[in-house]
């Protein structure tokens, strides 16, 4: 894999419970690059998605992510490609026990992290990114929506992830705080993380345009920069 590729998948077939949902998928994202992938519910998005961080097997073709061949991961080498992937739900999958902080230093010492320090600084790095500082010790059902999609996002960046997969982050929420969502993650890639997002809301892609991959009849249709 060249170095300005962080995913490059050629000739895969996509399926879930043995139906194959998508075939001969071939892309390549670059570095800091932001990607839609759209299509219909039931599409494949989220299958696609479930391929590149692991969660579905990749059966035919081959793709690497991040330096990792999927064709060879093996189980245990799993996590450590995840740590290189954010991944952002709809349903933001705080745990609602705990507050912020709380939530976060649970990731961060599940993949690793063992000095307090590092830990605390990591995690005022990550708030003061989504703007959320001052939220460090909220409990999470005191938040809006945008704001748990925000540290959920925060969440996703706290391992210098190569890449954020967010499917459907704006689904749950009004259209201002969707383009609020929109912005912190177009300034996340430009930092240097590549996002790749599903979504159907169209209304997003004309406001914030970007590289468009859509998802249809089992195929992944590359639409360059703009909505065809």
């Amino acid at each position: 894999m060249d170095n300005h590729h962080v995913i490059t998948i050629s000739g895969i077939d996509v399926s879930q419970d043995d139906k194959l949902i998508l075939s001969d998928v071939n892309l390549n994202i670059g570095k800091g690059e932001f990607v839609y992938l759209i299509g219909r519910t039931g599409s494949g998005k989220s299958s696609l998605l479930k391929v590149i961080y692991a969660d579905l097997p990749l059966q035919k073709g081959a793709a690497e992510v991040c330096g990792y061949n999927l064709k060879k991961i093996r189980r245990k080498t799993v996590p450590l490609l995840r740590r290189k992937l954010g991944i952002v739900f709809q349903d933001f999958q705080l745990l609602d026990d705990r507050n912020v902080e709380q939530n976060l230093s649970f990731v961060l010492k599940a993949t690793g992290w063992k000095e307090k320090q590092k830990i605390n600084q990591r995690i005022l790095d990550v708030l003061e990114e989504v703007g959320l500082l001052d939220k460090l010790k909220v409990m999470p059902h005191r938040l809006s929506g945008g704001e748990q999609q925000k540290i959920a996002i925060a969440r996703a960046l706290l391992n210098h992830p190569e890449i954020i997969l967010a499917d459907e982050p704006t689904g749950n929420l009004d259209p201002e705080t969707s383009n609020d969502i929109m912005r912190l993650l177009i300034r996340i890639s430009e930092n240097g993380t590549s996002v790749i997002m599903a979504t159907h809301n169209y209304n997003i892609i004309y406001k914030f345009p970007g590289r468009v991959l859509k998802c249809e009849e089992g195929k992944v249709i590359s639409s360059s920069n703009k909505l065809d």
